[in-house]
């Protein structure tokens, strides 16, 4: 017998009281904070942790945090992916802090973009990039391209998913009817006329939903990451592919979570193409980065638009309405040169992809062995334990086999055994200076939830 809410409810209360004890200096501070900031912390999303406040970091290195109550965590969380690099690698630190003593900002470029742009055109097969602060920023660019080039409103995205702070996202499906995610607020927009939603690995409601020829683009993770990990069907991607040529709809991979399947992402390793590629928060290896690479066919077109050679516009270019001062500076190209030619090469990818490996044959092991009815997804860099029997098809298939309770209660009591887990739901994440004794660390521990969790089931 598994537990049921009452007992679940008892045990979080019990866990989330031992971690207030044990983290009195972070509770402190959390407390301060609701003077200061609207939701307690510099961002509204610190507050999303299971222990009911979050814990203060006081420095980090490699995969581990340490908090200002003492205590060493194994980071799994990696900052949503921000920290893919590690904390403080010696190469990102003496890199950034070389810049730093040089100048930061100018609205200039750097010699330092020759490589980068090179690297990306290999890395991610597509020959012009831009940059921006952010993944939002770089979705937000491409799409507002897209509606230039096609002359259309419309973005087509998948239940369930998550590309930042996108408006034309922040939407979901509830049944056929489409609704603002998580109580979004509309922000005035009407999505009706911008937004387009249907479930993951549908193509006929993808095809269904093209026909009508108002979709300028559609916005795509190769597999969902937000909202449980969502492979993509066999032929999935292809006939993505096909339809959005066929309806002259442009496609947008955005991999800021899937490029830890390796040194070109997801995509690299399937070969899948492309009109637009995004990725962000890990290729600037801590500094606030989103890169957008588009097509050639899309730049001939953008050109047409808003000519790249023109005298009369040398002192004064087209805005384009997305960008930035700090676009493209000083700091973010040394950064994204250090983490492509240093950091997230061949070598660290095969590393962390072997540990993903075992970190993932050994939870299905235990669980296997706890006789418990979960499922292990496992892309890339990735892992995530979600609370269901079989594979998710889509963000339906995933709600339905979500238990909140539940995984409230295993993340404040994976915190309470000094393990990070990435708050939203069960994924983990590994980088290069992750080691076989964290993953050790992880098994230990869920072998221990494991064993209490039937305990508390039989005892009720």
């Amino acid at each position: 017998m598994l537990p049921d809410s009452e007992v679940l409810t008892g045990w979080l209360t019990r866990e989330q009281a031992r971690f207030a004890e044990t983290h009195a200096k972070s509770h402190g501070l959390f407390k301060d904070g609701q003077a200061q900031y609207p939701y307690g912390a510099p961002s509204h999303w610190m507050r999303r942790w299971a222990g009911g406040f979050p814990f203060y970091v006081e420095r980090a290195a490699g995969s581990a945090l340490y908090c200002v109550d003492g205590h060493r965590y194994v980071d799994f969380c990696l900052g949503d992916s921000g920290g893919m690099c590690g904390h403080g690698h010696p190469a990102i630190t003496a890199a950034l802090a070389e810049r730093l003593s040089r100048g930061a900002t100018f609205m200039l470029p750097t010699p330092d973009a020759a490589f980068v742009g090179a690297e990306l055109q290999r890395r991610f097969s597509l020959p012009y990039w831009g940059f921006t602060t952010s993944a939002s920023d770089a979705n937000r660019a491409v799409i507002r391209i897209a509606r230039m080039v096609t002359g259309r409103r419309k973005v087509l995205v998948f239940n369930g998913c998550y590309h930042g702070s996108v408006e034309e996202a922040h939407v979901a499906l509830d049944g056929t009817k489409v609704v603002m995610r998580n109580g979004i607020h509309a922000n005035a927009v009407d999505h009706d006329a911008v937004s387009v939603v249907v479930e993951f690995n549908d193509l006929a409601a993808v095809e269904a939903a093209l026909a009508t020829g108002d979709v300028a683009c559609v916005l795509t993770e190769p597999v969902m990451t937000n909202y449980g990990m969502i492979d993509p069907e066999p032929g999935f991607h292809a006939g993505l592919r096909a339809l959005t040529a066929r309806y002259g709809t442009l496609l947008i991979i955005d991999e800021t979570h899937t490029f830890s399947n390796g040194p070109g992402g997801y995509s690299a390793v399937h070969g899948l193409s492309y009109d637009f590629f995004v990725v962000g928060k890990s290729i600037g290896g801590g500094v606030p980065l989103g890169v957008y690479g588009l097509s050639a066919d899309v730049a001939a077109a953008l050109w047409s638009l808003v000519p790249k050679a023109n005298p009369a516009l040398v002192r004064q270019s087209a805005h384009l309405g997305f960008g930035g001062t700090l676009a493209g500076s000083a700091l973010q190209v040394a950064a994204a040169r250090v983490v492509l030619e240093k950091v997230l090469t061949e070598e660290a990818f095969a590393h962390m992809l072997a540990l993903a490996g075992e970190l993932a044959e050994g939870a299905r092991r235990v669980i296997r062995e706890a006789g418990l009815p979960w499922y292990v997804a496992h892309s890339g860099a990735r892992v995530e334990t979600m609370y269901a029997p079989n594979a998710p098809r889509n963000a339906s298939d995933v709600a339905a086999g979500r238990n909140g309770l539940l995984e409230a209660l295993l993340h404040v009591y994976f915190l309470n055994r000094g393990v990070v887990i990435t708050p939203f739901h069960s994924m983990m994440l590994m980088c290069p200076a992750t080691c076989r004794e964290d993953i050790e660390h992880y098994l230990g521990v869920l072998r221990q939830f494991t064993a209490e969790y039937l305990v508390a089931g039989n005892a009720q």
